[in-house]
C-alpha cells in the first residue's frame, strides 16, 4: 500500500501524514464511499480530531473503549465493521487497536466499555480494545476509527486477524464513516515490549 494518503481522507482527518496512507480506509475506501448517503460516526466522549480522554488510554487503570455511534448506513448494508488504528505508530505501520464486526447494518452504537459481538486480534494478539499508549514525547497520535458498511454478512469467527478481516471485506464495502481521536503521552508508560502479552 502506498505511503501517500488519498486526498479524500482530508475530508475527515485534519492533517494527513504518511501513516494515514496505510490504514484500512485508504485501501478499501474512496471519496464516493466516505459519508455515502449521510453515513457518519460520532462519539459522546470526543469530537472528530479531538483528544481522547485518559480514561480510554493506558494512562488510567480500568480504562475501557470509548463509546461510538453512527447514523443509518447506505441501503442494502448487511453488516458493519469497525477498525481502529494508530496511524502514527513508530514502526511506520498502522498499529491495530480494535477489530470489531458482526454489527447490524443499521443505525446503532457501541456503549462505553461494551463488549462487541465479534472482536479480532489487535496488534498484541489479544481480542479486545488495545489501550492507546504512544511513546512519551511523541507528537499527538491519530487513532482513526473506521466504520465500513458491507453488502454481505461476514462468516469470520472471533479472533480473526487484521489481514483475514481485510481479505473478507475486499470488494464488499458500500460505505465508510471515519472518526479520529488524538492522544499524547506526556510522561511514563510507553508499551513494554518485553511484556508477556506481546504477540505482534
Amino acid at each position: 500500500m502506498s505511503d501517500t494518503p488519498p486526498e479524500w481522507l482530508a475530508q475527515s482527518i485534519d492533517t494527513l501524514r504518511p501513516g494515514h496512507g496505510k490504514i484500512v480506509a485508504a485501501k478499501l475506501g474512496s471519496a464516493a464511499l466516505l459519508g455515502k448517503g449521510g453515513f457518519t460516526m460520532s462519539s459522546a466522549a470526543f469530537r472528530n480530531n479531538g483528544e481522547l480522554d485518559p480514561c480510554f488510554t493506558a494512562d488510567e487503570e480500568d480504562a475501557v473503549a470509548p463509546p461510538v455511534e453512527w447514523t443509518a448506513p447506505p441501503p442494502g448494508t448487511q453488516e458493519l465493521v469497525l477498525i481502529v488504528e494508530d496511524a502514527d505508530f513508530q514502526t511506520g505501520e498502522p498499529f491495530c487497536h480494535w477489530l470489531v464486526w458482526g454489527l447490524p447494518g443499521q443505525k446503532g452504537q457501541i456503549l462505553e466499555g461494551e463488549a462487541p459481538p465479534r472482536v479480532g486480534k489487535n496488534a498484541f494478539g489479544n481480542s479486545e480494545w488495545l489501550l492507546p499508549d504512544p511513546p512519551t514525547g511523541d507528537k499527538p497520535h491519530d487513532y482513526v476509527f473506521q466504520l465500513f458498511a458491507l453488502d454481505l454478512p461476514l462468516t469470520l469467527m472471533p479472533g480473526a486477524s487484521r489481514e483475514e478481516l481485510i481479505a473478507a471485506m475486499e470488494g464488499h464495502v458500500m460505505g465508510l464513516a471515519i472518526l479520529t481521536g488524538t492522544y499524547t503521552r506526556e510522561e511514563g508508560g510507553d508499551y513494554d515490549f518485553d511484556s508477556e502479552d506481546e504477540e505482534i
